[in-house]
């Protein structure tokens, strides 16, 4: 045997293991871009869950002034004119029941601890007897979440040292 026989023997290549070797590899890619396609999938449709829950933020946010105005005129209006009360307290609770199908729920503030994420302190006192440091004493602005984001902190005086 010559040193052209030895070199020309290991260069013979298998065809056959060649085309195994492709088609593991365009296996592997091929799982690779199926991964990738159903991560987008999930992605997207998270993604479109998140804008249908979240839609009616800026409509939520414009009405809370006119709900506050409704209530501050419930508050503070005489008796006397029993019919306005009474227009004004069915539009305001049809606001309300409104503002509630569409996910707006009021935080619930006066009495309970005071927590800094559905609540902004705008003022401290000292804590009454019988009251536990950090308790909500008065809710000056109701503030509102919708499914669980803050659209508007409640405005609160906190009992202090």
């Amino acid at each position: 045997m010559t040193d052209d026989n030895i070199i020309e023997e290991n260069e013979i290549i298998d065809p056959i293991a060649v085309l195994e070797e492709q088609i593991a590899e365009l296996e592997k890619e091929l799982q690779y871009r199926a991964a990738e396609i159903s991560n987008v999938r999930q992605r997207g449709a998270r993604d479109r869950s998140e804008i249908l829950k979240f839609r009616s933020v800026k409509l939520a946010t414009n009405i809370l002034p006119v709900l506050d105005g409704l209530e501050k005129a419930l508050n503070s209006s005489n008796s006397d004119s029993e019919s306005l009360i009474e227009g004004v307290r069915m539009t305001l609770n049809a606001l309300k029941s409104t503002l509630e199908s569409e996910g707006v729920v009021k935080v619930e503030a006066k009495g309970k601890i005071f927590n800094p994420s559905t609540m902004e302190a705008i003022a401290t006192i000292p804590a009454p007897k019988g009251t536990e440091l950090g308790t909500v004493i008065e809710v000056i602005e109701e503030g509102y979440t919708l499914h669980e984001r803050v659209l508007r902190p409640a405005k609160v005086i906190v009992s202090g040292n």
